[in-house]
């Protein structure tokens, strides 16, 4: 007799392992296959999509891409010029802002453990769905192509963050313990085709109003930064278009204050709170009532090079004062508390990503109207004239700035962007305390290294 129940104990545990493999290192998860994959647990479409949407938490919560001060964009942000950090010395905030970073930084092996789960959780959905005959194909492209989206969006903060990194396909932990690093040339070209196969799988539409799982166009969206990462100027362009092309979608939110609130348009994908009434994470890190601060501050040298005029500067940025002393918060967030419903979730991709990506890939092709025409939309909106640049090399010069103003604790964006304009070591020696050239990469976690040796040597500097 064939039933569609799932035993509880099956739901259960399957939910109950991901949050298990969150907390150790992925060489080290030897959960047996066969009840990951088991067949009770991924023959109901509702039981897989909660699987999904159990990563989206787990991105959320902890790791790279977490709201909390232990995230990239906190710690990216004191690592460059965006912040400056308080506290003790033993902070690994601290040890951020001096660039002192060590092999045994909690929140160095948390990217990479937690990374490398949120990957194994993502492969062992597509194991687990690969022979199922039970989903419709609509069901079975949305699971795979979701899940795919998030094998390829963690590699590609890896590959940023540590250079040549392991790329992992599959849940076998007898292969993955003794796994070796992949040239990042060749880790680009797997993100690459997993996001090509997500965008021929995933649906076009969202499947709530609050674009909280990725479709067909944030595949595209990230597959536009990958392209642009790796200096593919042409696939970026038309990649970035054809995301900018959905215009009744994906409009630039004409008032600056509404960017970050769930119902903005501009959103492209946003990581959902984890219950209602909530908001961001981020608001709570960056958000002080008082100073001096107890953990970071924006930088006077980033708040000191907006336009007095720029409405990022008065809306994106908040000053608390103290006596003679003046400090300066994010305030792209504004909800530190509850509210009586959720307004705000973390915000991952959004539109002007996109215009200022193709405005980019269009300077460096030559088509400077073109990259002037992208970069002039963000600029109107922060309610400022169009820029005055002319040369290509004036014109990327204006964009990395334009970047700096908009994405500033944003996921790493300006770490990113100064090392792919080669100008790291120009702009951040001098400004940080004890920045090397080597500190463009932070270190591999001292436990991966010591687990598997097949992950050396240890990145230059370290």
């Amino acid at each position: 007799m064939k039933t569609s129940y799932i035993p509880d104990r099956l739901i259960i545990f399957f939910l109950f392992a991901l949050t298990v493999i969150s907390c150790d290192s992925f060489v080290e998860v030897d959960l047996p296959k066969s009840q990951l994959t088991s067949e009770g647990v991924f023959k109901d479409f509702a039981t897989a999509d909660a699987a999904l949407t159990d990563i989206y938490a787990k991105i959320r919560d902890k790791g790279i891409l977490t709201g909390q001060n232990t995230g990239i964009s906190c710690q990216l942000g004191n690592y460059t010029d965006d912040l400056v950090a308080y506290g003790t010395p033993t902070s690994t905030t601290v040890s951020f802002y001096n660039n002192a970073v060590l092999p045994s930084n909690s929140d160095v092996a948390d990217y990479w453990n937690a990374s490398y789960n949120q990957i194994y959780a993502a492969n062992a959905i597509l194991e687990g769905i690969a022979e199922n005959i039970s989903f419709t194909s609509q069901n079975k492209n949305k699971l795979q192509g979701e899940a795919l989206f998030i094998r390829a969006l963690m590699h590609f903060y890896l590959v940023n963050i540590f250079g040549d990194i392991p790329y992992i396909k599959n849940t076998d932990y007898t292969k993955n313990s003794l796994v070796s690093r992949m040239p990042a040339a060749a880790v680009y070209e797997n993100i690459t085709n997993d996001l090509k196969n997500a965008i021929e799988l995933l649906p076009t539409s969202y499947s709530t109003t609050e674009r909280i799982r990725p479709n067909k166009y944030t595949a595209q969206a990230l597959l536009a930064r990958v392209y642009l990462y790796v200096g593919k100027y042409v696939q970026a362009a038309n990649e970035a278009s054809s995301v900018l092309n959905q215009s009744g979608i994906f409009p630039l939110t004409k008032n600056i204050n509404q960017v970050f609130q769930i119902s903005s348009k501009e959103t492209i994908w946003q990581l959902k709170a984890p219950v209602s009434g909530q908001n961001t994470q981020e608001a709570d890190t960056f958000i002080f009532l008082s100073a001096p601060p107890a953990m970071t501050s924006l930088s006077d040298n980033l708040v000191n090079s907006f336009a007095s005029s720029d409405l990022r500067r008065l809306n994106w940025i908040k000053e608390v004062k103290e006596e003679n002393s003046v400090f300066y918060h994010p305030y792209k967030y504004k909800e530190q508390n509850f509210t009586s419903s959720s307004v705000e979730y973390s915000i991952v991709f959004r539109t002007a990503e996109q215009f200022l990506i193709r405005a980019e890939a269009r300077a460096h092709q030559g088509d400077l109207t073109g990259a002037k025409d992208d970069l002039n939309k963000i600029r109107q909106r922060a309610g400022l004239l169009d820029t005055q640049a002319v040369t290509q090399s004036e014109i990327l010069d204006a964009i990395l700035c334009e970047r700096k103003w908009e994405f500033f604790t944003e996921h790493g964006h300006r770490f990113f962007d100064l090392k792919r304009f080669n100008k790291i070591d120009e702009v951040l020696t001098g400004i940080k305390p004890g920045w090397k050239t080597t500190d463009r990469l932070l270190p591999i976690p001292q436990s991966e290294l010591s687990a598997n040796p097949n992950l050396r040597p240890q990145n230059a500097g370290y």
